[in-house]
């Protein structure tokens, strides 16, 4: 049996960033992982689908370019050659974190299936190993809804349709999550008829009901968008499927045809491939393994981070948890992960991006003020003729600290950030009111937004 100082399972940016810290310390370090180094965010995440909505926002502001008097015409799509440019950066990103382990001493990589014996044993191949600390970056995987002949008949995945070749004609994507919105902007743009099926009553439900409402307003402008609608069965035909749906509101069943279907209804935990249980580690009644907000497990050397444990599944809330991990794992002063701080941004078009509470969570433990402001308030905003985009705050009344911020529009994960920086310091709102903005530039919408708190 091999010792360590510590056992990383897991080679996603999670587990990568907590092997590099402790390879710095001068620590002896194991890292397994079966599959592909990258994890999830490299391989079939935010690379791959980030590098083909870009393609997809680049079409649809040419398609939309005639309200600024420019008529502009798409006269090809070349399908193949946008995901060949997706490939080769997913294959960059992957090759310079597989040279990076190469190259680094110290380090023992397990390039196979692992998994617990017991609280301080792996199980490696036909090796055994044992470490002091152990920290558990799993990640999670693609959770497959129990509709009758699904499995049967088959499905394209967020991993899996990184591979087609083609631009289906026609799909249906079950589920009104990110991904879901995300790939039906960008087959959309490329030319396919999508048909979005969420059985809950709105898109992205976790956002303001007033920016999933927008979102769906612009988004069946081009697709069709079918809520309160359960998929009930699935049929493989020689040129495609047949999908039967029931619409909840009104009970009515119906048949939709299409070339492919896409899955995009959630992510469960790897937890279980690892057999958590048998180190006594707890996992939720979904399967994500429980911490504390100082990412401790309930066994005082093992940590765990990242998707595996559910909170907030997002690379920069993994790679913020890696730092925090490892310096509670080292210090005695230990730090919290503070969740409520983390942002995010769904990369649709109308593109979204929010930190914080949401108005109802808030107004559950606090006495608020909320501020509204439309793109087309702004300068910027009326040059570019956004008249629906709009951004909303949530300030709590006696501090004025801002408590959340929820944008939908034009480069809003970039707009959020400044927002971003006070909310996780926890400054009240004069540290943007007070600070001198460019004009007329887009950031006029975050202090028009709280200039106009009620």
């Amino acid at each position: 049996m091999k010792s360590y100082d510590v056992v990383v399972t897991g080679a996603g940016d999670v587990g990568i960033g907590i092997v590099f810290k402790a390879v710095a310390a001068k620590l002896k370090v194991a890292l397994i992982e079966k599959g592909n180094v990258g994890g999830t965010c490299v391989n079939v995440g935010c690379v791959p689908s980030k590098t083909l909505i870009y393609t997809a926002d680049r079409i649809m502001e040419i398609r939309e370019s005639s309200r600024f008097g420019i008529h502009a015409e798409i006269t090809k799509i070349d399908f193949g050659s946008i995901m060949r440019r997706m490939k080769d950066a997913v294959g960059s990103g992957r090759s310079g974190i597989e040279e990076a382990i190469r190259d680094t001493r110290n380090l023992d990589f397990y390039n196979e299936e692992g998994h617990f014996i017991d609280e301080h044993t792996l199980k490696v191949g036909s090796k055994k190993i044992t470490a002091k600390k152990i920290f558990i970056a799993t990640g999670a995987r693609i959770f497959v809804p129990p509709v009758s002949g699904l499995e049967r008949s088959g499905y394209l995945t967020s991993d899996s349709v990184l591979e087609l070749e083609r631009c289906p004609q026609s799909m249906i994507i079950i589920g009104g999550g990110y991904i879901s919105v995300e790939y039906g902007h960008f087959f959309s743009a490329m030319g396919s008829k999508v048909t979005i099926i969420e059985r809950g009553s709105r898109l992205l439900a976790a956002e303001e009901p007033e920016i999933s409402n927008l979102l769906k307003k612009e988004m069946v402008k081009r697709m069709e968008i079918l809520t309160n609608t359960e998929v009930l069965k699935v049929m493989r035909l020689s040129g495609g499927y047949d999908v039967i749906v029931k619409d909840h509101d009104t009970g009515e069943e119906r048949k939709i045809s299409a070339g492919k279907i896409m899955i995009a209804t959630g992510r469960i935990s790897n937890a279980d491939l690892v057999h958590v249980e048998k180190a006594g580690v707890k996992t939720d009644k979904r399967n994500f393994i429980v911490v504390n907000d100082y990412l401790e497990t309930n066994r005082k050397h093992i940590w765990a981070l990242g998707d595996a444990i559910g909170r907030q599944m997002f690379t920069h809330a993994g790679d913020k948890e890696a730092e925090i991990a490892w310096h509670n794992s080292t210090h005695k002063k230990k730090i919290r992960m503070d969740f409520g701080a983390v942002p995010h941004a769904v990369f649709t078009h109308p593109q979204i991006a929010s930190v914080g509470l949401t108005e109802e969570q808030a107004k559950q433990k606090y006495k608020v003020l909320v501020g509204r402001a439309k793109y087309s308030d702004t300068v910027k905003g009326t040059a570019m003729m956004e008249e629906e985009g709009f951004a909303k705050a949530i300030v709590e009344k006696t501090t004025k600290r801002i408590l959340g911020f929820h944008i939908i529009g034009p480069e809003a994960s970039t707009l959020i950030q400044e927002v971003v920086n006070v909310v996780v310091n926890k400054s009240d709102m004069k540290y943007i009111t007070d600070s001198m903005h460019i004009f007329p530039a887009l950031p006029d919408l975050i202090t028009e937004t709280l200039g106009n708190l009620e």
